[in-house]
């Protein structure tokens, strides 16, 4: 099972997007992780995210401590994550990527997810242009060694897959934004892991407890309508280097 390197905007958005199939690598002995781009690592909700990893064998956190675009209590003092210069964040990023040396690097979609946040576009922009730089070793020369990931996945929510989720989000003033279904191109049953991926958006408890952040609108659905929401992940595969052999697959 190849490894797995997560890069998430927010605590909580690895468990809601990948919970499954990071714990789905994990219960195959493949390596995985989690960078977080946003809140600090001495935040209320540092401990929340280390929970969160815990449950889904993602190690420890990793944290650059930017601010959310919506939050000024994430990280004071720190800039928002959407100011802060490119190429800052992207090589903060190299030097993880460089770090854990995935396979896969697993991030968010082009929209920023059904509801839009800059902070989730921010984050697939730095991504894409990292998984391309951690392999060129004229850039980002301080990082570290060049490693080349062989395929970032996007994680998305075709037009035709988002379901009974619409509703809920449109419930509470959120936006619904889909791709064509065109665009998902990788689909993950992961009922055997839901179990796991409920434990971790559960860790997240200060988000359970709120109304309009998803974990608290999954945790007030009846057992069988929230496993049906969160038992299947899309996927966006994109190639961020040179292609070499058979792609690597987040299933076999």
């Amino acid at each position: 099972m190849p490894s797995l390197l997560g890069v998430f905007a927010h605590p909580d958005d690895e468990s809601l997007l990948a919970g499954g199939v990071l714990a789905q690598h994990a219960a195959a002995h493949a390596r995985t992780a989690v960078v977080t781009m946003t809140w600090a690592p001495d935040s209320p909700r540092a401990p929340e995210l280390a929970d969160a990893l815990r449950a889904l064998g993602a190690g420890a956190p990793r944290m650059l401590g930017y601010g959310d675009a919506r939050n000024p209590q994430a990280a004071p003092g720190r800039p928002r994550l959407v100011d802060a210069p490119l190429d800052e964040v992207v090589a903060a990023l190299v030097q993880q990527i460089r770090s854990f040396r995935p396979d896969i690097v697993v991030t968010h979609d082009a929209l920023g997810q059904l509801t839009g946040h800059p902070d989730h576009r921010r984050t697939h922009q730095a991504a894409l242009l990292a998984a391309q730089d951690a392999g060129l070793p004229h850039l980002h020369p301080e990082a570290g060694e060049p490693w080349q990931p062989r395929v970032v996945y996007c994680a998305t929510h075709p037009e035709s897959g988002v379901g009974e989720l619409g509703p809920l989000l449109e419930a509470v003033g959120k936006a619904v934004l889909a791709v064509p279904d065109a665009y998902a191109t990788t689909t993950v049953d992961v009922t055997p892991w839901v179990d796991v991926k409920w434990a971790a958006i559960l860790a997240h408890r200060g988000e359970v407890a709120r109304e309009r952040p998803l974990p608290g609108i999954l945790a007030r659905l009846p057992e069988a309508d929230r496993n049906r929401i969160i038992q299947i992940e899309h996927f966006t595969r994109l190639t961020p280097g040179p292609a070499k052999g058979d792609p690597v697959q987040l299933t076999h």
